[in-house]
């Protein structure tokens, strides 16, 4: 008797179709189209100025695209950061954003708050189903902690962990909402060889728990290691994608990061402009 095996299907979890953002008249992303499909880790990169972190917020909700849609499991996410985490995407930040005088783990509990129900009246009464819930949240943040290496430092302030640490603290703290799909924007800026291994490895230990992975990074070497498909930005306009032997073969790829002008390539001027007016939006929403 013949037996077959059925791969398991792919399910499309994130679905970015014709992504534009301008500022003003400056175009900081083109007309960008990325899937990603559960059980995938993929990689975004691009040199400095290339649209990447923009992409991101337009991902998470905290810009408003100026064009395009994105879709988490076929569903079309609201633009409000708040909403896209309960839907089921989390995200840490390129520059570390903990609560530094908070613990680790008070830092992990924050993250927990889309996944608990309990309200005001049940938080202040201090009722049976608030405790409830509280236990079970505090009991998951461990369970995170013992996942990312920290639980021994549980009751330590986030602001005396090493560097490295830190930044598996933000992943904890981005896996405490449960996400279906996980953005990481540069994990492993400023870490060692040794730290950056490690972060390799818990990012694989991440996809093996069935949440995909869309992770930004500057080191090369990393990104072609961990992603099973990789699509590269350059300023504001996705060039090239496919699996990690391809990109890096790609005469466009390595004239972006050698600094080797192609044709219809955006000057040095014209990414200083985008880089000026992004910053000059995110300072305007900062003061609303």
């Amino acid at each position: 008797m013949t037996t077959t095996t059925t791969a398991p299907a792919t399910t499309t979890v994130l679905d970015a179709t014709g992504v534009t953002m301008r500022f003003g008249g400056l175009t900081a992303v083109r007309d960008v189209n990325l899937t990603v499909n559960s059980g995938e880790i993929v990689g975004l990169i691009g040199p400095n100025g290339a649209g990447k972190t923009t992409f991101f917020n337009c991902l998470t909700g905290l810009y408003i695209p100026t064009e395009g849609k994105v879709a988490y499991k076929g569903t079309v996410l609201p633009p409000k950061p708040h909403l896209v985490t309960q839907a089921g995407i989390a995200r840490t930040f390129q520059n570390i954003r903990l609560f530094a005088n908070m613990t680790v783990l008070e830092n992990v509990l924050v993250g927990r708050h889309t996944r608990t129900k309990e309200g005001l009246w049940s938080a202040l009464l201090r009722l049976p189903g608030f405790k409830k819930a509280e236990d079970a949240s505090r009991a998951r943040a461990m369970e995170l902690l013992e996942f990312t290496g920290l639980a021994a430092k549980a009751d330590h302030l986030a602001r005396n962990l090493p560097y490295g640490e830190q930044r598996k603290l933000e992943i904890a703290r981005a896996l405490a909402s449960e996400p279906g799909l996980l953005l990481l924007d540069e994990p492993t800026a400023g870490m060692n060889p040794q730290e950056t291994r490690a972060a390799e490895e818990l990012i694989f230990a991440i996809r093996d728990q069935g949440i995909a992975v869309l992770v930004i990074e500057h080191d090369i070497r990393f990104i072609m290691n961990l992603c099973d498909r990789v699509a590269v930005l350059v300023q504001g306009e996705k060039i090239v994608e496919g699996p990690a032997e391809v990109v890096q073969a790609d005469e466009r790829v390595i004239a972006a990061y050698l600094g080797t002008p192609f044709e219809g390539e955006p000057g040095a001027a014209e990414a200083a402009e985008v880089e000026a007016a992004e910053a000059q939006s995110s300072t305007e929403g900062d003061d609303k």
